[in-house]
């Protein structure tokens, strides 16, 4: 596939995994408003400028737009104006104006969970690793192996792509024994008996094998479970991804407070796209997949961040108005969220530039 076509390819899975995610978060504003009976003005797909009015009967619009990013959910009386309308957001009690606005996070968590139970109904992809340095005199030489020979493997054994162990740890493992390898070279499977080196050696930073520069490859093999296990596992995965994200929101403010010159922890949509298109074209659709459940997580504890103007920044400030009262204004509410508006702004900004640094090489 030529770089060009690679390119278009990479920047439809982008919009279209980013776009997904967050029109499903906003579907848990909009149902949970309607269930509430909370007047919704329009559900946009996309955000403005508006393409076409898709539908517009009743009292919701329901429209197209150009940037093709998600889209938006606008209820009556969402800006904290007062007004006479007893099915505005305004006028709603405070449980249920934070029961709309955490439907978004909990959508974005019901997704991640049906993505990854899903994976392991239809069978987690094995995963194995392509060689890209055979190194002179190994275990890997002798054996014969070659650079682009993918080992699937060990003694018989496969391992899922999301674990428990892989390909490599095993061969780890069994340093020192004579171990029977699984490879796939030109697209057909052999197998390679392979001495492998001593723990000893292994121990002093000598690899087992004597293999570089390797890169995971899926293999044709799959890791299947019975349908307990599995949705078990999409709650287990759905935990995982998300404490890895707060762990990592956490990591993210340590370093910019600490480290403020050094490449952040999170990346941007440059970098978000570049890693999408890298799995796509390296792991395949069903890791893509995946991947996809982890950033809807990812979504999920993000917008639940109390910063203006996240949807947690919003629960914040209305429950600050339950205990200010008119000490907190209108106006100082909206002037809040167009100053965390333009740090996020900022924000984004500075980590597209560490991205497009790393793209040329540069960090």
């Amino acid at each position: 596939m030529n770089d060009v076509l690679r390119t278009l390819v990479t920047i439809v899975l982008f919009f279209g995994i980013l776009g997904l995610l967050v029109l499903i978060h906003e579907v848990g504003h909009f149902v949970t408003a309607r269930l509430f009976r909370v007047r919704v003005l329009e559900f946009g797909v996309g955000f403005p400028p508006r393409a076409r009015v898709l539908r517009n009967v009743g009292e919701t619009v329901y429209t197209l737009n150009w940037l093709p990013i998600g889209g938006f959910v606008k209820l009556e009386g969402e800006d904290g104006d007062e007004g006479d309308d007893p099915r505005s957001f305004v006028a709603q009690p405070l449980w249920r104006k934070l029961v709309i606005l955490v439907a978004g996070a909990a959508m974005n968590l019901v997704l991640a969970f049906l993505i990854f139970a899903g994976i392991a109904l239809t069978g987690d992809p094995a995963l194995g690793f392509r060689v890209g340095l055979v190194e002179d005199g190994s275990p890997a030489a002798r054996a014969g192996l070659q650079v682009g020979d993918v080992i699937e493997r060990v003694d018989g054994r496969f391992f899922g792509a999301f674990g428990p162990g892989d390909v490599i740890g095993e061969i780890r493992s069994k340093a020192g024994t004579t171990v029977v390898l699984t490879i796939r070279r030109d697209g057909t499977a052999r197998e390679v008996p392979a001495a492998l080196r001593s723990a000893a050696e292994v121990d002093a930073g000598k690899g087992a094998l004597g293999v570089g520069s390797l890169a995971g490859r899926t293999t044709a093999d799959h890791v299947t479970y019975d349908p307990a296990t599995a949705l078990g596992l999409g709650v287990e995965r759905t935990a995982t991804a998300t404490r890895l994200i707060v762990d990592g929101v956490g990591q993210l403010i340590e370093g910019i407070v600490q480290r403020p010159t050094e490449p952040p922890l999170a990346q941007g949509p440059v970098g978000i796209a570049t890693g999408i298109g890298d799995v796509f074209f390296n792991l395949g659709p069903t890791i893509t997949l995946y991947l996809a459940g982890f950033l809807s997580a990812n979504l999920a504890v993000v917008n639940i961040l109390p910063f203006p103007p996240l949807d947690g920044g919003r629960i914040l400030m209305l429950v600050l108005r339950r205990f200010a009262g008119e000490r907190l204004s209108i106006r100082a509410e909206r002037l809040t969220y167009f100053v965390g508006f333009a740090m996020l702004l900022l924000f984004l900004v500075w980590v597209t530039a560490f991205d497009i640094a790393r793209g040329l090489g540069g960090g």
